[in-house]
């Protein structure tokens, strides 16, 4: 422990921070650089270190653990030849510095002057692998993985693309309806995690998908940057937003490229980089193999990321696709290009029908879908889409800054049918009544509140009418209660408590011709959906904090071999433990005393003399070593 503990005290800050991150030492109850190297040294900690190290890798440790057992230190050309005796074949010296360089940086071996000296603790744990059921040195050299991968038929090679083809379109659309419907309503985040069952319900049926399937394309959307918590909310992004323009084979590489760039490089090396080889039980025996310390980690990120491989056709049936194989070689062109054959084509004309539903032969360019949108209901998305046109729908256009003239022009321009007379009339006369009735905001607005006797709520808003039987019908609409309108001293008014904005949508989904007006009565266009702000939320670092009290001690003028005295005797005295003290004497001259340590201050110990019955204090400085007492 005491090589170990001098080793981290003069390890730089950031190198300390890394070591004790990477092998997940827990801050609390570390106080200095021995409870620090204790800690690395706990067997616990030990196995899960290993237990992220492949299997060549312990080899190397178990075999220099082997050699350093007769106090001989290794050098690596001994450690290599002894991996070859053992049936290691295609070990190399370069190999072997190469893994004696991970476990240096692990912190389980020394690494200096060619040699390799794994710790005394690391050493006696994997001694002691065998009696449990793990493999000793011997096993651990033979280099024969078990094949861990199989391939189909070729001629099942064509049925995987065009099944990877499909989930891509898929997941592409499910993507799709996901951002729309964050970006009209966000879905709140549960302080435990993940989403309420409400939301996850909605959004299921939004996607079309099983609720199961919700949180795995959430994430996804996520991982490229489409969707993004805010206040505790999942909307839309500025990014999200963009990629809803984007044609389909170019919203797809957004989502592979998020999934290729998030793999991490130790899982991306083992998987299959050919099409049409399997991923199953081959692939897990082969990771359980590799890492014998326990590969649990591993299997739980491939999981994950074949789980998404599946949705994205980067596989098929656990089965790299052809476009897959690209993308895990890097090769996300030739991937798209792969995949751009197999979707489906995308079409930019509909058929208006007289019931007012719009028909889409095939998948919509998404320019096309987004302004279908604007107008127009969803009612059905699958291969062929359908929209319908309401009053509602119309008005939300004229909302966002359409008007008739526009929004015919557009149907005219990709109808396949015209324009029927029934969709001509609803638009006309929707924008004819749009803004029939206004809402604002009391600020600086042309109108003041006058509230009733006695009643001290605060109005932000209001809403008007020339119309006063719609205005009154408004006011005893029980859809629009939640907003708690109450009459001004006029009769054209009615107030609310809520913002402009709320009042709008909440009148707008309601069906009324409602407009937002500004502070001088003119008609301003509003913006629904809502775009998510991130902001970082500072985090605290407690293993910088760590360091900082570390290296306050470390500058408290005492040596290490002091400090490593006075922890060996503060053991000794909490365990009431007699110990043989071996003290260099003025002359030169070595005097060995069986004592019962008392008690350690300034630099100085005090013990009874178990032989001589007689109270002793020695310095700490003339200690030369410290035996329990046999």
């Amino acid at each position: 422990m005491l090589g170990l503990a001098s080793r981290l005290r003069v390890l730089p800050d950031a190198e300390l921070r890394r070591v004790i991150g990477v092998r997940g030492i827990s801050v609390s109850g570390i106080h200095d650089f021995f409870d620090l190297a204790e800690a690395l040294l706990d067997p616990g900690n030990v196995q899960l270190a290993l237990s992220h190290l492949d299997r060549s890798t312990i080899a190397v440790l178990a075999v220099a653990g082997q050699l350093t057992s007769n106090n001989s230190v290794p050098t690596l050309q001994a450690v290599t030849n002894r991996l070859r005796e053992l049936g290691s074949t295609e070990v190399t010296l370069t190999e072997v510095t190469s893994r004696v360089d991970t476990l240096h940086a692990q912190l389980l071996a020394d690494h200096a002057d060619g040699c390799c000296i794994p710790y005394d603790a690391v050493s006696a744990h994997l001694a002691r692998w065998p009696a449990q059921g793990l493999p000793g040195a011997a096993d651990l050299a033979v280099a024969l993985p078990p094949a861990s991968l199989t391939a189909v038929p070729e001629t099942e090679v064509a049925f995987i693309d065009q099944l990877a083809a499909e989930r891509a379109f898929a997941v592409v659309s499910s993507i799709a309806e996901l951002v729309n419907e964050l970006s009209r309503e966000p879905a709140r985040q549960l302080s435990r995690g993940g989403l309420g069952l409400p939301d996850t319900k909605r959004l299921s049926a939004v996607m079309s998908v099983d609720v199961d399937l919700v949180a795995p394309i959430l994430a996804l959307a996520s991982r490229a940057d489409l969707l993004a918590r805010s206040d505790g909310y999942w909307m839309e992004t500025e990014a999200g937003e963009g990629w809803l323009l984007e044609r389909t084979t170019a919203r797809w590489a957004a989502l592979a490229a998020a999934w290729q760039s998030a793999l991490p490089p130790i899982v991306a090396d083992i998987l299959p980089r050919q099409a049409g080889l399997l991923w199953g039980d081959g692939l897990t025996t082969f990771i359980a193999w590799l890492y014998p310390a326990g590969g649990e980690w591993m299997l739980a990120q491939l999981t994950e990321f074949a789980r998404d491989a599946e949705l994205l056709g980067i596989t098929a049936h656990d089965t790299t696709s052809t476009a897959g194989a690209s993308v895990l070689r890097g090769d996300l062109e030739a991937a798209v290009d792969t995949m751009a054959i197999a979707l489906p084509t995308e079409v930019g004309a509909v058929y208006l029908q007289h019931d007012l539903s719009i028909v889409a032969p095939g998948p919509l360019a998404p320019s096309i879908d987004s302004r279908l949108r604007g107008m127009a209901d969803v009612e059905s998305r699958e291969l062929a889409s359908s929209y319908r046109i309401t009053a509602a729908s119309v008005n939300r256009a004229l909302a966002a800054g359409e008007n008739a003239d526009s929004l015919l022009a557009f149907l005219a321009s990709i109808s396949l049918t015209g324009i029927p007379q029934p969709v001509d009339y609803l638009i006309k006369e929707s924008a004819s009544r749009y803004g029939r009735v206004r809402v604002g905001s009391l600020t600086g607005a042309p109108v003041a509140p006058v509230a009733p006797v006695g009643d001290e709520t605060v109005f932000l808003s209001y809403v008007c009418s020339a119309d006063a039987a719609l205005l009154g019908t408004i006011a005893v609409d029980q859809t629009l209660a939640p907003l708690t309108l109450v009459r001004a001293g006029d009769s054209e008014h009615l107030l609310s408590r809520f913002a402009g904005d709320a009042v709008f949508w909440a009148l707008s989904d309601a069906r009324y011709p409602v407009a937002a007006e500004d502070d001088l009565g003119e008609i301003v266009h509003l913006r629904r959906h809502q775009i998510a702000h991130v902001t970082l939320t500072p985090t605290v670092d407690t293993t910088r904090n760590l360091v900082e009290k570390l290296r306050l001690g470390a500058e408290s003028g005492i040596s290490v071999a002091d400090a490593w005295l006075t922890r060996q005797l503060d053991t000794a005295i909490k365990a009431k433990q007699t110990i043989l003290v071996s003290i260099a004497m003025p002359g030169g001259a070595v005097v060995d005393y069986l004592l019962e340590p008392a008690s350690v201050s300034n630099g100085r110990f005090r013990a009874r003399d178990r032989r001589a019955d007689i109270e002793r204090t020695l310095p700490l400085k003339s200690i030369l070593s410290i035996t329990p007492a046999p």
